[in-house]
């Protein structure tokens, strides 16, 4: 069993809305970059919705998404995991990252989107019943993952358009 450990937050001053994974998969742990599976469809509906697509460099997607107000971070701090899938995420092993601290340093984050099933069940059970007196709204979109192949693109990009809607 592999352990791995996920990245510091993307986040700025001004994050209303903060985007959570679970744990990067093997290319962005390689590539130490969020989202860096080519076929991960997650720039490409950041471009469609913030035009902060696949084309721009990495510093330039992640100031337009800051730009925007959306912060990125993982449930999971570390774990033992054998390659890239939420299934071989071995329970036992998992620590998350210190959510109690991210939400006294960015009280304006009132939304909280996690990109598949995975990324809520671990923030629900390891985390949510730590913090007390929160104001957020939790919403599950559906993983941008290519592994999750149940909705196309379409259906995506639609579910996701909620994190400029409001």
């Amino acid at each position: 069993m592999a352990a791995v450990r996920s990245f510091a937050p993307v986040v700025s001053e001004g994050a209303s809305v903060l985007i959570l994974g679970s744990m990067p998969g093997e290319a962005s742990l390689r590539a130490g970059q969020y989202y860096a599976h080519e076929r991960n469809a997650f720039w490409r509906i950041m471009g469609d919705l913030l035009g902060a697509g696949p084309s721009l460099s990495y510093r330039e997607r992640l100031d337009r998404i800051s730009a925007a107000g959306i912060a990125l971070w993982d449930v999971i701090a570390d774990c033992e995991r054998n390659g890239s899938l939420d299934a071989d995420i071995v329970g036992a092993s998992v620590h998350v990252n210190d959510f109690a601290w991210f939400f006294a340093a960015y009280p304006g984050v009132r939304r909280v989107y996690f990109n598949g099933a995975a990324a809520e069940t671990h923030f629900r059970r390891h985390v949510l019943p730590k913090l007390s007196g929160l104001n957020i709204r939790l919403v599950r979109l559906p993983s941008t993952s290519p592994a999750h192949a149940a909705k196309g693109y379409s259906e995506k990009l639609a579910a996701w358009s909620s994190i400029v809607a409001g």
